[in-house]
C-alpha cells in the first residue's frame, strides 16, 4: 500500500510539474516594428491630416511646351543615372513591395475596424485644442502614447479633453494589436494581446514624439522629460 501511495504522489507530483510548464509558456508573436510605424503614419495621413490641404497640380517640366493640335510629341524615354543589373533591381523591388505590404495590409486591417475609424475622428475633432495645450506646455507625449498632464494651471479645465484623447489613442493602438495578431494568425488571447499591446503602445508613442513640434514636452524612454 505505500509503495502504491508513493506511485500515486510521484504521479500527481510530475503531473503537478508538466501543467505549470504548460502555463508559463509564452506565445511568440512577430513584431514588426518598422511597419508598425508606418501603418500608424498612414493612417494619420489618412485620417487625421486628410482635407486640410490640396496637392497643387502637376506643373509643366521647365523648356517643355505642349504639342501643338494635330502634332505628334517625340516619346523621350527617361535615362537612368546609375546602370544596376537587372537581378539587382528585381530584388530591391520584390523586398519594397513585401514591406510595404505588411504595413499596408496593418493599416487596412484597422481602417476596417468601426471603433478605430471613430476614434480617429474624436481625436482629429480636438486637434486644435490638444496642439494649444502641447504649445502651453500643459501636457506631454509619454513613452506609452498617451498624454501626460505636466502642469494643470496651463491645463484650464481641459482635462477631459484629454482623457477623451487618451481613451481614443487606447482604442487606436489595441486595433493595432488585434490587427498584428491577426497578421501573425495568432488568437486574440489576452495573454498574447498583452504582449504585443506594449510594443504597440510604444511604437504609436514613438511617432507621436518624432512628429512633436519644437517647444512640445516628450518622455523619454528613461522616464525623462525633455523639451523638443
Amino acid at each position: 500500500m505505500k509503495k502504491k501511495a508513493t506511485i500515486l504522489r510521484w504521479l500527481a507530483t510530475a503531473v503537478c510539474g508538466w501543467l505549470a510548464a504548460c502555463a508559463i509558456i509564452t506565445v511568440n508573436v512577430y513584431f514588426p516594428e518598422k511597419d508598425v510605424k508606418q501603418a500608424y503614419k498612414s493612417l494619420d495621413e489618412m485620417l487625421l491630416q486628410k482635407g486640410e490641404g490640396n496637392k497643387p497640380a502637376e506643373e509643366q517640366p521647365p523648356g517643355e511646351q505642349p504639342a501643338a493640335p494635330g502634332e505628334k510629341k517625340e516619346e523621350v524615354k527617361p535615362q537612368s543615372r546609375l546602370e544596376m543589373p537587372r537581378f539587382d533591381l528585381s530584388l530591391v523591388g520584390v523586398a519594397q513591395a513585401q514591406e510595404k505590404n505588411i504595413a499596408d495590409d496593418l493599416a487596412v486591417e484597422m481602417s476596417s475596424m468601426p471603433e478605430v475609424l471613430n476614434a480617429y475622428h474624436e481625436i482629429k475633432a480636438r486637434i486644435p485644442q490638444l496642439n494649444a495645450l502641447r504649445d502651453s506646455g500643459a501636457v506631454g507625449e509619454g513613452k506609452q502614447g498617451l498624454l501626460k498632464i505636466l502642469d494643470k494651471k496651463k491645463l484650464g479645465g481641459n482635462e477631459a479633453l484629454v482623457n477623451t484623447v487618451n481613451d481614443n489613442r487606447k482604442i487606436v493602438i489595441t486595433g493595432m494589436a488585434k490587427a498584428i495578431l491577426k497578421l501573425n494568425k495568432q488568437p486574440e488571447t489576452k495573454a498574447a494581446l498583452n504582449q504585443v499591446m506594449a510594443k504597440a503602445a510604444a511604437t504609436f508613442a514613438s511617432l507621436r514624439q518624432d512628429e512633436a513640434k519644437p517647444g512640445w514636452w516628450i518622455e523619454l524612454a528613461n522616464g525623462r522629460w525633455v523639451q523638443k
